[in-house]
């Protein structure tokens, strides 16, 4: 048996995190083409975050986990759809925590060829950086950053 490598002939496996933002739409459909014309496997992932401090009031925290999973749930169908009409393959991941953790976690062990994120539009992250940043900064994969 031969040794895995990264990147031969092009991605195999590819991990896009999507989050719902415009910027993450764009990241996910840009990564299913990817895997169309690659062949590759997709794996498509949707980290929902944990409810800070200042959410754990009675119904802030549940008001959270709602919405996270109204994302999630408007995610898989777009992938059902898609999945309709073209031949990718395709696991959806989602889970609880922080997007850079999670994204790192999944590409490892899935032992991802790219990994491709949408461009953060908050202002705070110029600051003290963003997912795709922190995704780069890492150095384990190729990061596209899609805007």
């Amino acid at each position: 048996m031969r040794p895995f490598e990264y990147g031969v002939d092009g991605p195999k496996v590819i991990v896009a995190g999507v989050d719902g933002s415009e910027t993450s739409l764009r990241a996910g459909a840009y990564a299913w083409g990817l895997a169309r014309r690659a062949g590759a496997r997709l794996v498509v992932v949707h980290v929902a975050p944990v409810a800070s401090m200042g959410t754990l009031t009675p119904g802030g925290a549940a008001a959270l986990r709602e919405t996270a999973e109204e994302i999630s749930a408007q995610i898989r169908r777009e992938l059902e759809a898609a999945a309709g009409r073209e031949q990718v393959r395709y696991d959806f991941v989602t889970e609880l925590g922080d997007a850079y953790t999670v994204l790192a976690r999944v590409a490892d062990e899935s032992r991802a060829d790219a990994v491709i994120v949408g461009a953060s539009a908050q202002a705070g992250h110029r600051i003290i950086g963003s997912v795709a940043v922190r995704l780069v900064k890492a150095g384990r994969w190729p990061v596209t950053v899609v805007p």
